[in-house]
Formats: structure tokens, sequence, C-alpha cells
């Protein structure tokens, strides 16, 4: 009996002992395991810190260069704006000057034309740089659609009449008389893609088709052109990246049209499609949201005349430009008109003579030495509580919309280099101008024109020439001597009290009113 207790006892201690070293053993291996899987997430936690550590580094420093190539592109924009502000402004004012020879003509046509497409360059990437950052903004107003598609269809009719094509239209059902939208960036979308279409297509036709419905309006744009490769229709929409079709045809452009056209489309709401058969042709399709409106139009329509003076009180306007070529244009096109001007180098500048010239409107450049634009505008409207009006012609593009101190707003901005017609309808309308066009010279009787505008255009305080300077201006006038009325008055221009005689009369003898030169010489200077 003693021996079987026994016998139990060291078997159950057996067990008991192999239970011990066993669930120590686990527990050990247990342990161990356990800390290896927390080395591990711990390591896998360090290794995201550092990978976190990683994006982070390489996000600053995508931010950067992106902070970089927008400083660059704003930098070169307004390096390259400056000069080719000087170049379109007076190859505008050339190309409105009747008495230059048709030879001379045409080359100051090419020189406008070239300055033109650099600057369709310019704006081509500007945009793209404002679409990448997000400030691109859009100025929505009522557009007369109809008249809209009907100046699109003329452009391109006449384009692709002279290249031998043919250009169709088709309305399907009927388009709204008035929609909302940004007229300039519609014109974008619809310009890059008729352009391309007809800059590649040698032989056949191009076809714009508009159906409107439902607040959509559907474009398709179709050519008989070479065709897009399979292996390039996912790059014609990359820019700066123009396909094998353009050595084929030997065209020139940049490569941005499509790009630009594919991200304001969809930025609008919309979208651009595309499908190409290779020797058959292309066609675009473009599906935006244009929402009807009640509110009437105001689609602007260019001027077929030219304005050589205005209506009411002389007007003073102050330029304020570091440059000096920028200055003598602005000065060049509106003392002509009528304008007392004063000029300004830098911001200081400004501060320091308009309160004693007192201007109507200042117009201000920003990147000056010394003082800013901006710096300058907020002086003299929030600080000197100043009611003159401000407006910025600028070569910094960038700058437009975006907020400043001075409150002043995007309509007030105008880019260099800008349009005649442009800054002239701004000072109009800031002014509230009632313009004399060369048309009214020709449509109604001279002489009461003279009673109730010379007037105006010269005031009772302007000093004259002596009679015999005039006298031998006249008779210059009455054989209708141009280039001797030129000559007289560059003579007269040198005595400074009769620069606004001068101006004034090189502005008449520019429009070959000789006519009205005669009767105001004769009646009222005489």
């Amino acid at each position: 009996g003693y021996l079987k207790v026994f016998a139990s006892l060291i078997f159950s201690s057996g067990i008991i002992a192999w239970w011990l070293v066993l669930t120590t053993e686990t527990r050990r291996v247990a342990q161990e395991e356990s800390n290896r899987q927390t080395g591990l997430l711990m390591r896998e936690i360090e290794l995201h810190k550092q990978t976190d550590a990683e994006l982070q580094l390489a996000r600053q420093h995508a931010e950067q260069a992106n902070q970089a190539k927008s400083r660059y592109i704003t930098g070169i924009s307004h390096e390259l704006r400056t000069p080719l502000n000087s170049i379109l402004g007076y190859a505008q004012l050339l190309d409105q000057d009747e008495s230059i020879p048709d030879n001379r003509k045409h080359a100051i046509h090419v020189v406008r034309r070239s300055g033109e497409h650099l600057l369709s360059l310019i704006e081509g990437t500007l945009d793209i740089a404002r679409i990448e950052s997000g400030k691109l903004t859009f100025d929505n107003k009522p557009l007369d659609f109809p008249e809209f598609i009907n100046q699109i269809v003329s452009m391109f009719e006449l384009q692709a009449r002279n290249k031998g094509l043919q250009f169709k239209f088709e309305a399907e059902g009927d388009l709204p008389k008035v929609v909302k939208t940004d007229q300039k960036r519609l014109t974008q979308i619809l310009v890059n893609i008729l352009g391309n279409s007809l800059k590649f297509t040698r032989v056949g036709y191009i076809k714009l088709k508009v159906r409107y419905a439902r607040e959509l309006a559907h474009i398709e744009i179709t050519d008989t052109g070479p065709g897009i490769p399979k292996e390039e229709a996912d790059k014609i929409f990359e820019p700066f990246l123009r396909g094998s079709a353009a050595n084929q045809v030997n065209v020139g452009g940049t490569g941005l049209g499509l790009t630009i056209s594919k991200l304001l489309t969809e930025l609008m709401g919309g979208e651009l499609l595309f499908n190409s058969e290779v020797g058959k042709g292309t066609t675009f399709k473009i599906n935006l949201f244009l929402p009807q409106s009640d509110e009437p139009s105001e689609l602007e329509t260019a001027e077929d005349t030219s304005r050589i003076g205005y209506k009411g009180k002389r007007r003073k306007i102050m330029v304020v430009d570091n440059e000096e070529v920028d200055r003598e244009l602005i000065v060049n096109i509106l003392e002509p008109l009528g304008f007392q001007m004063a000029q300004a180098v830098t911001g200081k500048g400004c501060l320091d003579v308009y309160q004693s010239f007192k201007p109507d409107i200042i117009l201000m450049d920003l990147a000056m030495p010394v003082m800013d634009g901006w710096e300058a505008s907020y002086i003299i409207k929030k600080i000197h509580q100043s009611e003159v009006i401000i407006g910025i012609v600028s070569a910094n593009a960038y700058d437009k919309n975006l907020e400043n101190a001075a409150g002043i707003s995007a309509d007030d901005f105008i880019v260099k280099p800008f349009h005649v017609e442009e800054l002239l309808d701004w000072i109009g309308a800031k002014l509230d101008l009632e313009w004399i066009r060369n048309d009214i010279l020709v449509k109604t009787d001279i002489q009461k024109i003279v009673e109730n505008a010379t007037v105006h255009l010269l005031p009772s305080k302007v000093q004259y020439p002596p009679a015999v300077i005039i006298e031998a201006l006249l008779s210059c006038v009455e054989i209708g001597y141009i280039k001797g009325i030129h000559q007289k008055l560059d003579e007269i221009e040198g005595e400074h009290q009769y620069q606004a005689f001068v101006n004034q009369m090189r502005a008449l003898s520019n429009q070959f009113a000789i006519e009205k030169m005669k009767i105001f010489l004769k009646e009222f200077a005489l």
C-alpha cells in the first residue's frame, strides 16, 4: 500500500513538475514572441515616422519648387511684358496712322501680329500657373450667345476662305438669347480648338455645330485634317507637347492651346472629349453649363472709329511708372485727346506731386524702386483719404485678382501690354466721358462740331501761337499739305505754352480732318 501511495506521489509530482516546466517554458517563449512582435511593431512605427518625415520633406520641396516656378513665371512674365507693352502700344498707334504708306503698314502688321503671338504664349503659361495654384478666377456676365457665336464664325470663315477651306456652321435648334458665362474664357476654348483645326487642315472643311438644351451647350468642332494617332491620344492635352502632325504640315504653335482648353472646360464644370481617325480628321466635343439669363448682355463690339477728343472740361491724368518708355507711350496716347498729363517715376514721387496737380485719374505701375504702387495707392486712398481714381497699369499680371490693402478691384487693373481701346474705355467709363470720334466729322455738319466741341477740346485759357505762325500753318492746311502741317506743328511744339494747341491740331491732322482745322484756325484762332 505504501509503495502504491509513494508511486502515486512520485507520478503526481512528476506531472506537476513537468506542468510547471512546460508552463514556464511556454510563458518564456510567449514573452519572447511578444517582445519580438513588439520590437517589430516599434520598428514599423519608427519606419512610418521616417516615411512621414520624408513625405513631409518631399511635400515641402515640391511646394518650394512650385513656388519657385510660380515666382519664375511671374518674374519672366513681368520682364517680357514691359518691353512688349511699348512694342504693341506703338504698333497700335502706327496702325491707325493713315499717313503711313501701305508697304510700311505691312511691316507694322507683322510687328503687331508677332507681338500678339508672344503675348498669347505669356498668357497661356500664366493661365496654366494660375490653374495649378488655384488662383484662376472667372468673371461670369450676361452674354449675347447668338451674337457671340456669329462673331466666332465670322472670324474663322475669313481665315478658312483665305486658306482655301470651307467653313460650315450649323445651329441645331434655337439658341438662347442671353447666357451667363465668362466670355474671355469661352473665347479661349473655342479659338484654341478652332485655331488648331484651321492650322492642321490642308484640304476639305472645318465645321462648327452648336446645340443647346437644358442649360447645357453642346459644341462640336470637326475638321478633315490629318487626325491624331492612337499612341498620341493620351498626350495631346499635355503642355508644350506637339504631335507628329505638327511636323507633317509644318505649322507653328506653343503646344498650350489644347492644354488650356481642357483645363478651362473642366474648371467651368464641363468636359472636353475628342475622337479622331488618322487621315480622315478629328472631332472635338465640348459640353458646358451655360445658364440662361434675363439680364441685358454686356457683349462688347469692336469700335469702327477712333477717338479724337472728348466733350466737357479738360481732365487731368497722372502716369506713375519707373519705365520712361511706358510713361511716354501713355502720354502719347492721351495727350493728343485733350488730357492734361503729369508724370512720376516712383510711388514717392507720385505722393509729392499728386496733391498739387490734383489729377482726376492716377495710372499706377506696381514694381517701382523706393516705393511700389501698392504702398503709394494705400497711402493715397486710406491714409490721405483721397477720392482720386487709381487704375493699376502693370506687367505683374499675377497680382490682378489678389486682395490688396488699397481696396483696388480687379476691374481697375489693366495688364501690360494693354490695348489702347481697353485703356480708353476704362478712362471713359470712370470719368463718364462723351467721346468725339472721327466718324462724327464725316457724318455731322463741321461748323456745328466746331461750335459744340472745339471749345471743350481747347479751353479758353489755352495760349495760341502768334498770328504769323498760325497763318503759315493755315497756308499748309488750305492746300492739304500734311507733311508741311506736321513740320509746322513740330516747330510750334518747341514752345511749351502752345503744347495743348499742337496736340489737338496734330490729332486732327492724323485723322485728315482738314476742313475742321481750317474752320477752327479761321474763326477761332485768328
